[in-house]
């Protein structure tokens, strides 16, 4: 096993690192997939890259207190920035390198930075355009330098060459990176981590290593994690899943990190290199039942009858591993059956084979995506929380599919009244960077509000409803959570987004559809229907009416008053690059119903086509319009 981890020592990130690197110095600890090769970094070749690091930030000025942001897709340059800094004393914030220049330029001015790490000429070009409106920014330094080389900027330079200004100042302050580690307190300020900026402008919560080892803690309670474990990094290195089940598993437990060669190349490496243990969004495992349903209708008649065939018994092992039962006998020999003809090999493909226990979060996973894919074998647990506080996850032998899990321990949930859960533990964010108002609101008398409607059952699960703003109420009082239906409708491998409408002036519910492009082309071939763009195939009459079987299959698992009646299918995609989704992905809602109010005023009108210039907003600013005729579709 790795470090013990004692919660009231003065533990911090940096310490860790030390204690590994004395314990496993000739261990490897992280792999990068390069050209086609793996390239290797034990503990102590990591270590003193680090170390090096950290001593030419020092040359540089950064010392305890400062910022550096981080800008780029996940590699080992971005956690030994990180650790460098904090050897420090300094505080490290993350930003996704998919942001555009603007914002880039919000958390940057936010988070007072001083240095900024950036990945490539992409992202550096990003920061030299607003270099100007930045004036703490004193350094931008990049760890590949491709296409770079002819840059003069005197702002810019190498990750390699500010590790080897380190070298010679490490000769000149011999023990100064050690003597800066020990002073660290595990109060100290380690992350600003930006919300996912759902309801609004993200707001940076202040995690200090005390929260970061807390929620660790927990998470280990009900998952053992060891040195013998094995974790991709593609996940978001800015956000607290990737910095607490990649980052710090492998500093608290000594987990093996590997870094796939590029975000197309994810699944493919983690097939390749045995990855044991997963976390996936809840957006990628909707994709995967998506390809699974896809590939399933496009194999061979034999194929998908053996398919029909298993997978009922994949269920049936889902349902007894729910209530920690075990098959009986026939039920275990035609599990093994099933497992052996389509199941496992099922898996392999999708590069799950060898995941030992996975992981779901960002939002609540609909039950049916949860349910195919435990029954294919895949160990799936739900974790629920924020950036503020982690709360809840399912135990192995516990799981409601519709709930998401247990309270972590020394975790307090309650509900108000109103039905929002509210959280208190060890693991609570300290408050919001520079938004005093915001924290006293968000974490009024300790508690920390999460915005989100719930309800706990008597077994002790937390069921998760929607944001308690978005809960709804039709004209005859029937409630609903709309984040709960758009879930059920992204298990169809032909619905890539939703979003629901209705309110208390309406009688009934609509939704606004996206298609999954991929997979609904595919089915258009299949069907030798000619189509020419996303807007086209969109609204062509059999993809409307493939849609609303769709929406027909979910509606007959829905209460009456709760079914939809009428939908529309966008004819262009929701884009985080216009705001119209998080960059993790989430959906903000007010934002989508306000710029798409045409849409909602159609599905209760009374035209079956309506019409309209649906608006589009580029990364660079520009703003344009898709003139398309909208189909209104009626659900009997």
């Amino acid at each position: 096993m790795g470090v013990t981890v004692d919660t009231d020592a003065d533990l911090t990130l940096p310490k860790l690192l030390m204690a590994n690197y004395q314990k496993w110095a000739d261990k490897v600890w992280m792999r990068k997939k390069e050209l086609g090769f793996w390239r290797e970094y034990t503990w102590k070749e990591a270590y003193e890259k680090i170390r090096n690091f950290s001593h030419g930030l020092m040359s540089l000025g950064f010392q305890r207190g400062d910022v550096m942001a981080i800008l780029g897709d996940n590699d080992p340059h971005w956690f030994w920035a990180e650790l460098a800094a904090q050897a420090i004393g300094g505080v490290v914030t993350g930003v996704f390198s998919s942001c555009a220049p603007a914002e880039v330029k919000f958390f940057l001015e936010h988070s007072d930075a001083k240095i900024v790490v950036a990945q490539d000429q992409e992202q550096v070009d990003k920061i030299l355009a607003i270099k100007d409106e930045l004036p703490l920014v004193k350094k931008v330094i990049y760890w590949d330098g491709k296409g770079l080389h002819c840059y003069e900027d005197p702002i810019l330079a190498s990750f390699d060459s500010i590790a080897e200004i380190g070298v010679s100042y490490g000769k000149d302050h011999p023990g100064a990176f050690e003597e800066s580690i020990a002073r660290g307190k595990t109060t100290d300020l380690a992350l600003l981590m930006y919300t996912s900026g759902t309801t609004g402008l993200p707001k940076a919560a202040m995690i200090s290593y005390a929260g970061v080892v807390s929620s660790n803690t927990s998470f280990y309670f009900f998952n053992p994690i060891s040195e013998k474990d094995e974790w991709v990094s593609f996940i978001l290195p800015g956000w607290s899943a990737e910095q607490g089940l990649g980052l710090m598993a492998s500093l608290n437990r000594g987990v093996r990190i590997s870094f796939p060669e590029s975000q197309e190349t994810v699944q493919a490496n983690i097939r390749e290199i045995g990855a044991t243990f997963l976390m996936y969004p809840s957006r990628l495992w909707e994709m995967t039942a998506a390809t699974i349903q896809n590939k399933i209708a496009e194999t061979t008649f034999l194929k998908r009858v053996v398919f029909n065939l298993c997978l009922p018994v994949g269920y049936r092992a889902a349902d007894a591993k729910f209530c920690g039962q075990k098959l009986s006998w026939p039920w275990r020999i035609a599990h093994w059956i099933a497992k052996s003809l389509m199941l496992d090999p099922l898996r392999d493909k999708l590069g799950l084979v060898k995941i030992r226990v996975a992981f779901t979060a960002g939002s609540a996973l609909g039950p049916d995506v949860f349910k195919l894919i435990t029954a294919i074998g895949v160990d799936l647990r739900q974790l629920y929380g924020m950036t503020e506080i982690g709360v809840s996850q399912h135990r192995g032998t516990d799981i409601k599919v519709d709930s998401v899990g247990l309270i972590y321990p020394e975790t307090i949930v309650r509900l108000t009244n109103e039905g929002e859960i509210l959280a208190m533990g060890p693991s609570r964010a300290l408050g919001y960077y520079k938004d005093a108002k915001a924290t006293e609101e968000a974490f009024a008398g300790g508690w920390y509000h999460t915005g989100d409607a719930g309800y706990l059952d008597e077994d002790g699960h937390l069921h998760y409803l929607d944001r308690l703003e978005h809960m709804s109420c039709l004209s005859d009082g029937t409630k609903f959570a709309p984040q709960y239906i758009e879930s059920r409708l992204k298990f169809s491998p032909y619905i890539k987004d939703a979003f629901v409408v209705g309110d208390e002036t309406r009688s009934y519910i609509v939704a606004v559809i996206n298609i999954n492009y991929d997979n609904v082309g595919n089915w258009a071939e299949k069907k030798k229907i000619a189509y020419t763009t996303f807007a086209d195939l969109s609204q062509k009459p059999e993809v409307c009416e493939l849609l609303g079987t769709e929406v027909k299959n979910l509606n007959m698992k829905l209460p009456e008053g709760q079914r939809i009646k009428r939908f529309i299918s966008m004819p262009k995609e929701l884009d985080p690059d216009e705001a119209e989704l998080t960059r993790t992905m989430k959906l903000r809602r007010r934002l989508v119903e306000e710029r798409y109010k045409d849409f909602i005023a159609a599905l209760y009108g009374e035209e079956d086509k309506v019409a309209m210039d649906v608006p589009v907003f580029y990364r660079d600013g520009r703003q344009g319009v898709v003139r398309a005729e909208i189909q209104v579709n009626r659900v009997d």
